[in-house]
């Protein structure tokens, strides 16, 4: 995983539906020889597993692995400074997910961070958030499984079928390939046509809709040969999360 996924991103998500977080290196860190410390893999369901070769960006431990995880709904808030993000976290559909969005939280480890990517394109309107390198590369030094949807209706006019609808208000997690989840998630202001590839864990409220509202109608910000308008970058209002908390 390289910086050079991110250059392709323009034209990955209007031809094939592509939203990518980079690996898990923030751009100032040196990585050690996988060789050196070897991959810790939890004993149970997630098998959440270190990434010696992509340090944290944040140091956290791996996340608990019980044998039996949680299915009841968890509700979560971002607080930004553009307003609060109501979260309803579903662990009945993706509880490993869950398990490591309520950690990463509880480990403080979305606070004071930005959302470093927006965009704007015909069938791909997210808000991306947490790397707190704020470079898309960072994550939480580990990885875990897919825990894909089976259920999504199809994207409107696409003949292959090969595109589903995330609609407005899903928050899912973002990925650099099979089984690469860390700590990026998207949060779907407008409904977007993705290939199944992005884990679904819960809802954004009506609220926190707003609230992405807010961020979109800002613009993104331009980037040299890039389309006018842009359609893909930092947003021009940044989207900082102050404090990430499990509400209950």
């Amino acid at each position: 995983m390289s910086s050079r996924v991110l250059i392709r991103l323009a034209v990955a998500a209007v031809t094939t539906g592509s939203l990518v977080a980079l690996g898990a290196m923030p751009a100032s860190a040196t990585p050690e020889p996988a060789a050196d410390k070897p991959p810790r893999t939890t004993k149970g369901p997630c098998g959440y597993a270190t990434t010696p070769d992509e340090p944290a960006a944040r140091k956290v431990p791996l996340p608990p692995d019980p044998r039996r995880t949680p299915t009841r709904q968890i509700s979560a808030v971002l607080k930004t400074n553009h307003g609060d993000i109501g979260l309803t976290l579903d662990p009945a559909k993706a509880p490993c997910t869950v398990q490591s969005f309520v950690h990463l939280i509880r480990h403080k480890f979305y606070d004071v961070t930005s959302c470093h990517r927006l965009t704007a394109y015909d069938r791909l309107k997210v808000l991306q958030c947490g790397d707190p390198s704020f470079t898309g590369e960072g994550g939480p030094g580990y990885r875990y499984k897919d825990e894909l949807p089976t259920d999504l209706p199809p994207w409107p006019g696409d003949p292959t079928g090969a595109r589903k609808t995330y609609a407005r208000g899903v928050l899912a997690m973002a990925n650099a390939g099979p089984n690469t989840n860390g700590s990026q998630f998207f949060l779907v202001y407008g409904d977007s046509g993705l290939q199944p590839n992005y884990t679904i864990f819960g809802t954004v409220d009506a609220a926190g809709l707003a609230t992405l509202d807010r961020i979109a109608a800002g613009g993104i910000q331009p980037t040299p040969g890039g389309p006018t308008p842009p359609v893909d970058g930092k947003p021009v209002l940044p989207a900082d999360i102050t404090d990430a908390r499990v509400v209950r």
